[in-house]
């Protein structure tokens, strides 16, 4: 297979004595406003002319769409450019990740990939952008890299200069200051059958508050109440989560009510490989979100970056039109909802740190040069054999904007089964102003409002 490495950095070692010198200096920090885009993507297209150039991305609605409304397709005329399947995947090997090329293979006609223009649409705040630039020159990794330090709102490294800053660019992006709305997740068995999990998910994101520095945030990334709301036999079960910065030094939090016991007790072990709840041991605690938490049992490999086919504007799978029974397919989802195009994206190996334990030795990771969300991953067993790949299918939310995941599916190729999460059936847009407090996100409150 032969890699187009369009960008070569060098590879600081995981395990790191002192402080990282990560920040750049205030030379470097002016190409976030020249050659570089405010998040630290190459502005410019490519040379075959396949990327345009980013031009500020989908910054404001498209016409038709109103505040408090699902976000509508903004390119309803798109057709797919042509259609990628085992019968002429090999003029695109090139251009695609092992996971694509191994589903491809393993599921045959079934399963094929269309590919469209490519559409950099991704956008933030200005505010967003301001952030980005200070980040630059003061955001440094914490001893051993296991948090950072002199970061706000958004991606500490937008210059990033090993893998380590590149994933924690995806752990801290964007994601606006709060958001709350309803979504179902499934395990669908290997014959499409599937029994949805409805949830509603309420997120306070207080790191990215404007005027928030990390003194103020008591080491806490964001806070997570999520609420299940059928089926009737896990209704009512409340899942609070306080995520940490440094989670080495301070672990993740976390508190679990179920209905039967009637009782909020603490769950040490939401982390790492544990099982996500509800998922058929089809996916770990930390893919939620493609990766998340603590990254220490790792050591990360910056490879450079490559132009591939990715899962970008899936607007097909946000339409209310498109039902949970229509996405959710035999093995995997519904290709003709599906929409690809041809980005550049850091790539970033993980490969398990000597003496430490995990399901997956080896990992890795597709990250979006223009918004730092992880798009793809590949999760190696201790074999060092190819057994998952994962997919963040993304749209721009308008109303904030931000760009941010749809759907997220987790295909084992083992089981030829799937986890997918971010089924909206008709469940109402995201509301990125919910009003809510920190006060609302404690044990106590969460006790409460799970016992009525």
């Amino acid at each position: 297979m032969r890699v187009c490495v369009i960008a070569a950095l060098a590879v600081l070692p995981f395990v790191l004595n002192t402080h990282a010198l990560a920040k750049v200096s205030e030379s470097e920090a002016t190409r976030l406003s020249k050659d570089l885009t405010p998040v630290g993507a190459t502005r410019a297209g490519n040379a075959a002319g396949t990327i345009p150039e980013w031009s500020g991305g989908l910054d404001t609605p498209p016409k038709g769409w109103k505040s408090g409304e699902i976000e509508i397709n903004p390119f309803p005329a798109d057709e797919s450019l042509f259609v990628i399947n085992g019968d002429n995947v090999g003029l695109y090997r090139d251009k695609l990740t092992e996971g694509h090329l191994a589903l491809i293979e393993q599921y045959g006609p079934d399963y094929v990939m269309p590919v469209y223009q490519t559409r950099r649409t991704a956008a933030y705040p200005e505010q967003v952008y301001q952030k980005s630039r200070d980040n630059a020159t003061r955001a440094e990794l914490l001893e051993n890299g296991n948090g950072v330090t002199n970061t706000t709102m958004t991606s500490p490294f937008p210059i990033p200069q090993n893998g380590l800053e590149a994933v924690w660019n995806h752990i801290l992006r964007y994601r606006g200051e709060q958001v709350s709305f309803r979504s179902a997740y499934a395990t669908p068995a290997r014959d499409g059958s599937f029994n949805p999990v409805l949830t509603e998910y309420n997120y306070y994101l207080g790191y990215s508050e404007p005027g928030a520095e990390l003194k103020d945030i008591d080491n806490k990334i964001f806070y997570l109440k999520s609420r299940i709301m059928s089926p009737p036999s896990l209704a009512g079960t409340v899942t609070l989560v306080h995520e940490t910065l440094d989670q080495v030094r301070s672990p993740r939090l976390a508190w679990r009510y179920e209905s039967g016991s009637r009782r909020l007790r603490r769950s040490p072990n939401l982390a790492y490989e544990t099982d996500l709840p509800n998922s058929s041991s089809l996916r770990s605690v930390d893919q939620k979100d493609m990766y998340n938490g603590a990254p220490n049992q790792y050591d990360w490999n910056l490879k450079g970056k490559r132009e591939i086919y990715v899962p970008y504007n899936s607007y097909k799978l946000h339409q209310p039109e498109a039902s949970a029974d229509d996405i959710v397919r035999p093995r995997h989802i519904n290709p003709a909802l599906a929409r690809y195009e041809l980005h550049r994206v850091w790539v970033v190996e993980a490969t398990l740190r000597t003496g430490l334990r995990h399901i997956y030795r080896k990992r890795v990771f597709y990250i979006d040069e223009d918004s730092w969300q992880i798009l793809v991953t590949e999760e190696y067993d201790g074999k060092g054999n190819l057994w998952r790949v994962s997919e963040a299918h993304n749209i721009s939310y308008y109303s904030v904007p931000v760009f941010w995941t749809t759907i997220e599916t987790t295909y084992d190729l083992k089981a030829e089964r799937y986890y997918i999460d971010g089924l909206d059936d008709g469940q109402g847009p995201y509301d990125f102003s919910p009003g809510f407090r920190s006060s609302e996100f404690t044990a106590s409150a969460a006790r409460r409002e799970a016992g009525r």
